[in-house]
């Protein structure tokens, strides 16, 4: 295991920790430096670097009551006991420790076991909302690879639900688990073709313009999105970031003052008040 490999799911356990107390306003276009090289991002992460790292920062009485629940695991041969445990091991995770890799891991690992399209939609969406935002690409991708699992076995039990078919796509859109992201953009547009009012389809599509640089492509959707569901804080800060990148001052500083609304932290706030001041000068 590399320690470097560690010091990087630490922070990104942080990040996570961001995105579950403040919802989905984090922005998500804020400009940062690449966090790894190209020798990164060919590292494989599994979920037992993501344990080790997250164990690191448990007390030693946390330690124990965790080793406890995971050895219960390893003896549980009745599938309702393994649920269980698991449950109990992602509360843990997520209400003592504040830590929500080794939370999403354990949720989706009980949601597997009881395979019921609320609870593996449940696990696959939380995986496939926080990939998106995720900068470090090795985690970005196991990230991905999860929600991937989790979305075809919900399919399998309801193959017609497009929310679905949209957050599979999603996975090879954005979590590079795949040679061909065009596999993703045909799962999506494949329901915005037959329905151009869902919203979570034209979101994706405009995502996807955004981040392959495509803007005249991105900012019609983001737009319907945002005037469609003005509460959706992502699509409004997409939306302007696309503006901004389109070098459209007057719409980017429009829907950056209108994000600001939708958002709590002082810290996002500030970022976007430094958007909007330099694009005011």
């Amino acid at each position: 295991m590399k320690k470097q490999q560690i010091i990087l799911i630490g922070g990104a356990v942080a990040l996570l920790l961001i995105i579950y107390f403040f919802g989905n306003t984090v922005p998500p276009t804020a400009k940062k430096p690449a966090v790894a090289d190209n020798h990164q991002e060919e590292q494989a992460l599994d979920i037992n670097t993501i344990l080790t790292a997250s164990k690191r920062q448990l007390t030693p009485e946390q330690s124990a009551f965790v080793s406890r629940l995971e050895n219960a695991v390893v003896r549980g041969n009745v599938k309702d006991q393994q649920i269980s445990v698991y449950r109990q091991l992602a509360e843990f995770w997520k209400d003592t420790a504040h830590l929500l890799l080794p939370y999403s891991y354990y949720t989706a690992e009980a949601a597997k076991l009881e395979n019921s399209e609320k609870s593996l939609t449940f696990a696959a969406q939380f995986f496939a909302g926080n990939m998106r935002r995720q900068e470090e690409p090795a985690l970005k991708k196991w990230m991905a690879v999860q929600a991937k699992e989790l979305f075809e076995k919900a399919l399998e039990i309801n193959p017609n639900n497009d929310s679905l078919k949209i957050g599979l796509g999603s996975c090879y859109l954005f979590g590079n688990i795949s040679t061909n992201p065009m596999q993703g953009i045909s799962l999506i547009r494949e329901v915005a073709a037959r329905d151009s009012t869902n919203m979570y389809a034209q979101f994706m599509l405009g995502m996807g313009g955004l981040v392959s640089g495509q803007l005249d492509l991105a900012i019609p959707r983001l737009l319907k999105v945002a005037r469609n569901q003005p509460e959706n804080a992502e699509a409004v800060l997409a939306l302007a970031d696309a503006y901004e990148r389109k070098n459209d001052k007057a719409n980017a500083i429009l829907w950056y003052e209108k994000g600001k609304e939708l958002i709590g932290d002082p810290d996002f706030i500030k970022e976007i008040n430094q958007r909007i001041s330099l694009l005011k000068t």
